[in-house]
This record gives C-alpha cells, structure tokens and sequence, in this order.
C-alpha cells in the first residue's frame, strides 16, 4: 500500500521555497523567491492536515478549493490539481505571488493554530500553475458556442479581466477599454517586478486575446469615446476602472519639488522594466540612485515602495508609520522582506511637513511623533501626537503612500446619474454586483474602495455571472 500523502504536517516542518539572500536580489528586479521542485511541492502539500472544516478556503475571497488541490499535488496529479485552481480563480499564478496569504488562508490554516507551521498554500499554488504553463496545460478560451451579445469593459484590471475570462467562456463578445498602452492595471504598472514579474501578466492577457477578448488601449472612456457610445454598442458595461487618485496630505510644502504620489513612482519604475522611455525617470525625478527616501505609509502599496526604492540604489530608505508594527495594514512578510533588504521602519511617526533648501528643492520632512491611545471606532487603537517630540528626518525624495481615492466617476463619464457613494465609490448591489443604472455593472476598487487582487477578481467573476443572467433573459432582470 502506498504510503499516506497527507497529514504529514507531525513529521515535515514547514519550508518555504529558497528566497535570494537580499545582497543578490537588492541588484535587480527579479522575484525574490525561487519555485519548489516536484519533490518539494509534493511534500508541502502533503503537510495539509485535510481538516473536515476548511477554513484556509473559508477565508479565501474565491473559496478556492485548497485542501483537494492540495492532495492532488501531493499524489503526483498536478494537472488536476491545476485545473481545480482554475475553476475558482482566474489568475492563480498572480494570487500565489501577491495575495497577502499571511492574513488569508495561510494565516487560517489549522496547523497553524495547532503550531506545526502553516502549509505553504501559495507557494504551491504558484508552482502548480507555472508548471501549467510550462506543460502546455494552459490553453486559450475555447467556447463551445458563440453568442451574438456583446459586453463592454472598462478597465483592464484584475477585476475586469476575471469577468472577461467568465464571459468569453460562456461565448459572449467582450471588448475591453483601457486607459493605458498596456492591459493589467495596477498588476502591470502598480506592483513590482520582484512580487510579481511582468511576463507573468502578460502571457496571461495574451491567452485572453487568444480566447477572443478584444482590447482597446490608450482609450480614455469620457475623452476619446463617450460612455454612451459604449453602451450604444454594447448589451452590457462592466465599470472595472479601479481607483488611481492618490490621498493627499495637508501639510506644508506638500507640493514641493521632490514630494511624490507612489504610483507615479512605482509606474516609472515598472515602465523602465518594459524598456520604455520614461523623462521623469531618466532625469532623476522619478530616480531614487544616490537620494535618501523616506516613504510615508504603512500598507502594502508603502512596502512596495521601499523596496523598489532600495534597488535603485537610494543611499538609504526609511518608512514612517503613525501606528506601530502590530497594527500596520500591510503584510507581515513583505515587511521583513524590506527590513531584510536594508529599509529602517521608523513606528509611531508622522509627517508634519516638508523642508526645501534655498533651490526650493526638498531636504527633510518635519516629523512628529506619536503614541497610541483609546481604540477608534475601527477598533484599532488611535496614535496620538506627543507634544514637544518632533524632529526632522533628512531627505531628498519622500513618497506618500496614503492608499487612493477614485475619481469623479459621473463627471469623468458625463453620467451624473451613476450613483455614488459619500466616498466616492460607485454604489452596486452586493452579490450581483449591478449598479443603479440598468445594465450597468461595476466592482473592484471602484466599488470596494482600494482593496485587493483576489478581491477584484471574485468581484469579476460574481458580476459576469450576474451579466450572464441579465443576457439570457434581460428583460426579466431588467423588470426586477
């Protein structure tokens, strides 16, 4: 009898697959970790405890079906095992890369808790997947049958894309508008290469225009075609734009020359890595070589900022954050990634403002310090200013990473009927995702408010299946 794939978790340890030592890594853009050989995955996979409540799945936003796949991994049944991740997620290769499986399935695993060590969930589900690719196991949209409707996009996201792969699966015609030259969104210009490298993006979006997604880039919906021209066109409108509006500070020169939002940041870098011609970057502007940074923020976005700060060569990086470490916002992992890297986290700090030299150039930000106090209505104990303990931090280019704000979305579409919130978001039902104009879609950031990847795509895939249902019989929806 062959010997018990599972529950293995009493006997292997946890092991993570190797990770580049940072003097290495810090050199380049390439991702930080390598990828388990066969024997490897199959071993952390069988670590799973098959417990009869699942609550890695549970916690998952997709619900993906992690102990099965995981069981298939440890028999040797990889494509199975592949195939069972596709089912509930359109991008498992991304998510097993950027989820933040810390405060996910990983930070739920029940061995966890019994303290044996997490299974590795998405190392595996990365090594499966890229093993897909590698195999030819991954394959373009094929519909059995084509549909004559048509369905609009807007925003070539991870929300959009996911609701893309759902409808062309199903036959229906999908057109996709996007403001920039290339599709992704934020996984393409927003997160690094070291998270999450570009080729892996790409040949995804290749695989959909394979499938029969059509793509219009460089087309700013509101500029270059009206928002009724689209619905014109299309039996449906899918809003996926996400939210790009950087959160601004109120505080003295916060608009002085060296003061950046961090997606111009974080885009210039990533354009670099496409080849891309960049002034802003190219002049220095945008070029931490040779600057002492300092980022402001302390979720994943200000992670993703210092660390890319460190591989272009700054002279040194700290990030300030009003809260400490145990009530950052942002992942565990990627914070002992930085710290590994050579970034100083300087806790309980806030910016009160900003210094320039007689060039009008900046050379420090003014810093307060702060202590925590009472929990706020979040919950979170609120940081408070400790009068008389601010000083100055010395800095030639500091980095906001507040988070973002959506747009003027009626405005931006000359559709001051698209109903908003007070934050600004689009309002849309919960579950199936409509808005209040009829036949009209939207989910991702735009809805939820910056958020993340897997939360788009679930988002993406519930509306497609919404849409799904109106196409078939609209006019009984539409009545509803």
């Amino acid at each position: 009898m062959a010997k018990q794939p599972m529950l293995r978790f009493v006997s292997v340890g946890k092991e993570m697959p190797e990770k580049r030592p940072p003097d290495l890594r810090t050199e380049d853009f390439g991702e930080i970790y390598g990828e388990y050989a066969s024997e490897k995955a199959a071993e952390q996979a069988g670590r799973c405890s098959q417990c009869g409540v699942p609550y890695c799945q549970s916690h998952c936003p997709l619900h993906n079906n992690i102990p099965d796949w995981l069981r298939l991994t440890a028999e040797g049944r990889l494509q199975e095992a592949y195939e069972l991740s596709q089912a509930t997620n359109t991008f498992p290769e991304i998510c097993g890369r950027i989820c933040p499986q810390d405060r996910l399935c990983e930070g739920n695993c029940v061995i966890e808790e019994a303290g044996h060590g997490t299974v590795t969930i998405g190392s595996v589900e990365k090594y499966i997947t890229d093993k897909a690719w590698d195999e030819g196991w991954v394959q373009p949209i094929a519909p059995t049958a084509e549909r004559t409707e048509s369905v609009a996009i807007l925003g070539a996201g991870p929300g959009g894309l996911a609701a893309a792969d759902v409808l062309r699966r199903a036959g229906v015609q999908v057109t996709v508008y996007d403001r920039y030259d290339r599709a992704g969104g934020l996984m393409t210009y927003g997160i690094p290469g070291f998270k999450l490298e570009k080729p892996v993006v790409m040949r995804r979006i290749e695989q959909l225009e394979k499938g029969g997604v059509e793509f219009v880039l460089n087309c700013n919906v509101g500029e270059d075609i009206s928002f009724d021209a689209i619905r014109g066109k299309h039996d449906a409108v899918l809003i996926a734009t996400g939210v790009y509006k950087a959160r601004d500070l109120s505080i003295p020169n916060a608009n002085a020359p060296g003061v950046l939002p961090a997606l111009q940041f974080l885009t210039a870098s990533n354009r670099k890595s496409f080849g891309d011609e960049v002034p802003d970057f190219d002049d220095g502007t945008l070029d931490a070589k040779g600057k002492r940074v300092v980022v402001v923020g302390g979720g994943d976005t200000a992670m993703d900022c210092v660390r890319t700060a460190v591989r272009q060569g700054a002279t040194s990086v700290k990030c300030l954050y009003r809260r400490d470490r145990e009530n950052m916002p942002g992942s565990r992992r990627e914070t002992q990634n930085a710290e590994e890297e050579g970034v100083e986290f300087v806790w309980l700090t806030a910016p009160l403002g900003f210094i320039t030299d007689d060039a009008g150039d900046l050379s420090g930000v003014r810093v307060q310090q702060m202590r925590l106090g009472k929990p706020d209505a979040s919950g979170r104990r609120a940081p408070e200013v400790i009068d008389g303990a601010d000083y100055t931090e010395d800095a030639d280019m500091a980095i906001m990473a507040l988070g973002f704000e959506p747009e003027d979305m009626p405005s931006l579409f000359d559709q001051p009927e698209l109903a908003v919130t007070r934050w600004g978001t689009i309002k849309a039902r919960f579950n199936t995702h409509e808005t209040e104009m009829p036949g009209v879609w939207a989910v991702g950031d735009i809805v939820r408010g910056a958020s993340l990847v897997v939360w788009a795509i679930r988002d993406g895939r519930e509306a497609a299946d919404s849409i799904l249902t109106y196409l078939s019989a609209p006019a009984q929806v539409a009545a509803e």
